[in-house]
C-alpha cells in the first residue's frame, strides 16, 4: 500500500524580549514573504510620493529662478532699448545739422536712399513688449545696433567731407585778394577801355589806378608767395604775388619794395610803397588782379577795405 506524501511547512521562530519576559512567535515562510512584500510596496510608495513632492519643489524653484532671470533680462533689454532709442534720436538731430552744414559748405545733400541704409530694426524694437520672446527682442536690438552703426559711419564720412571742404574754402578765402592794397587815395583810371594819358589813344586798362602820394604803404591783399620784386619797363618798380587757387596780383609804379622773390606774405603785410616809377604821369598805385591768367576788375575784389 502506498501512503500519502506529507508536505512539511517550514516555520521561522521570532524571539523578542521585553520587561514582561521572553516571547516566542512562530512565523511561516508564506507569511514572512507576504509581510516583506507589503513592506517593500509601502517603502516604494513612500519613496515615489517623496520623490514626486521633491521634484515638484525643485521644479517650482527652477521655474521661479527662470522667471526671475527672465524678468531681470527683460528689464535689461528695456533699458538698452531706451538708451538705443535716445541715441537714435541724437543721430537724427545730427543728420539735420549735417544737412544744414552741407548747405553752408556748398556740398550736395546725401541721397535719401543712402540715408535709408541706416534704417534697420528701429520699428521692430519699438513694437516689442515684455511678453515677447527674448530671442526676437535680442535680434531686434541687434538690428538697432547695426542700424545705428551704419548711421554713425555715414555721418562720420559726411563730416569728414564737410571738414575737408571747409578747410579748402578757408585756405581759398585766405588766397582771394579781398582788401584794398593801399589806404586813402582816389580811384582813377578804372578797369576797362580808356584814353592813354600819355598819347591819348584808347587802350584797355587791365588794372585799377589809385592816386596817392609817393611813399604810402602798400599791403598784400591776401596770403601768397612773392613771384616778382623788380623793375619792369613801363610798370617801373613792380611786385607780383601768387596767391594760389589761380589768383595773382600785380602792383606797379612803386617807389620801393620790402619783399623779395620767394618770400611768403600774409594778407595785410607791408610789401612796398607807392611811387611814380616807370611809365607814369603822377604818383599813384597801379593794381591788377588775375584769375588763372584772366584780368579781373579789382573793384570786384574790394570785399573789405580801408576807405569807402
Amino acid at each position: 500500500m502506498f501512503g500519502r506524501k506529507k508536505t512539511i511547512q517550514k516555520h521561522y521562530i521570532i524571539i523578542s524580549q521585553d520587561d514582561h519576559g521572553v516571547r516566542q512567535s512562530n512565523l511561516s515562510r508564506r507569511r514572512l514573504f507576504t509581510f516583506s512584500a507589503m513592506a517593500i510596496v509601502g517603502l516604494a510608495a513612500i519613496f515615489f510620493v517623496s520623490a514626486d513632492s521633491l521634484t515638484d519643489i525643485l521644479y517650482k524653484s527652477k521655474i521661479a529662478k527662470v522667471k526671475q532671470n527672465y524678468s531681470m533680462l527683460s528689464l535689461t533689454l528695456e533699458n538698452l532699448q531706451d538708451e538705443l532709442t535716445a541715441m537714435i534720436d541724437n543721430v537724427k538731430s545730427i543728420e539735420e545739422k549735417d544737412k544744414a552744414l552741407r548747405t553752408y559748405a556748398d556740398l550736395p545733400q546725401i541721397d535719401k536712399d543712402i540715408r535709408k541704409l541706416g534704417i534697420g530694426g528701429v520699428r521692430l524694437a519699438e513694437n516689442t513688449r515684455i511678453d515677447d520672446g527674448l530671442t526676437d527682442r535680442i535680434k531686434s536690438l541687434e538690428m538697432d545696433v547695426q542700424s545705428l552703426s551704419r548711421k554713425v559711419k555715414l555721418e562720420l564720412s559726411s563730416y569728414s567731407d564737410i571738414y575737408r571742404k571747409v578747410t579748402e574754402d578757408v585756405d581759398m578765402m585766405h588766397a582771394i585778394p579781398s582788401i584794398r592794397p593801399i589806404e586813402g587815395g582816389y580811384l582813377n583810371s578804372n578797369f576797362g577801355y580808356r584814353k592813354d594819358p600819355l598819347n591819348g589813344k584808347v587802350r584797355f586798362h587791365y588794372g585799377q589806378d589809385i592816386t596817392v602820394n609817393s611813399g604810402n604803404i602798400v599791403l598784400a591783399p591776401a596770403n601768397g608767395t612773392i613771384k616778382e620784386a623788380r623793375y619792369r619797363g613801363g610798370y617801373g618798380k613792380v611786385i607780383k604775388i601768387d596767391h594760389g587757387y589761380g589768383y595773382t596780383t600785380l602792383f606797379g609804379h612803386l617807389s620801393s619794395y620790402n619783399v623779395e622773390k620767394g618770400q611768403k606774405v600774409k594778407r595785410g603785410d607791408i610789401i612796398g610803397r607807392s611811387g611814380n616809377t616807370g611809365r607814369s604821369t603822377a604818383p599813384h598805385l597801379h593794381y591788377e588782379v588775375h584769375h588763372y591768367g584772366t584780368p579781373q576788375n579789382p573793384l570786384d575784389y574790394f570785399f573789405s577795405g580801408y576807405l569807402q
